[in-house]
């Protein structure tokens, strides 16, 4: 099983900045079965930059519940799959810290769409997620907000898998170890 995930942030260093929002797919490895997203209180002021890219105000999260109140909601969706996202290092660093926060140790073998993009899908002239997702004709619904980009995660994922990944997925599901 396979968690595709997407954060959005109040900006881009995990150790001073904090999720906003958080969308995770769970794919079983032929279709999306189970979907969670909520926006997050970060407990501090969103940029007006990260404001005007998601469109994610400080009035949404002013009443959505802290990270510490869907951290066992989240872990429970993670801890038994294959951590799955676009630049896996950068979603996977903010969850992590964010869980250990919480007293709660993820530990589960990270797949990159970026990396694996690059291997199975040569010759693209960007491996940004909008771009590629152009490119390959997946449509992005509401770009810049965790859903809209973790379910064009998981279609990129679905061409990845048609494309020959399948093998070096379940090698690195079965391993545990990280690609990523």
């Amino acid at each position: 099983m396979f968690a595709i995930v997407d954060i959005e942030t109040t900006g881009g260093l995990a150790a001073s900045n904090a999720i906003t929002e958080i969308a995770i797919v769970i794919h079983d490895g032929h279709t999306v079965v189970q979907e969670f997203q909520t926006l997050v209180n970060p407990q501090q002021p969103i940029t007006p930059f990260v404001v005007k890219l998601t469109g994610i105000s400080n009035a949404m999260v002013a009443s959505a519940p802290l990270f510490a109140e869907i951290a066992d909601k989240v872990y429970e969706l993670l801890h038994d799959k294959v951590f799955v996202a676009h630049n896996v290092g950068f979603d996977h660093t903010y969850i992590d810290l964010q869980l250990k926060g919480c007293g709660l140790f993820l530990k589960a073998p990270k797949l990159c769409t970026v990396q694996m993009s690059r291997k199975f899908i040569p010759g693209m002239e960007s491996y940004s997620l909008g771009k590629l997702c152009r490119n390959l004709g997946i449509e992005i619904e509401d770009r810049h907000r965790a859903m809209g980009d973790a379910r064009a995660t998981a279609q990129l994922f679905d061409k990845l898998l048609q494309n020959g990944a399948k093998s070096y997925i379940e090698r690195v599901s079965k391993k545990g170890v990280s690609a990523g």
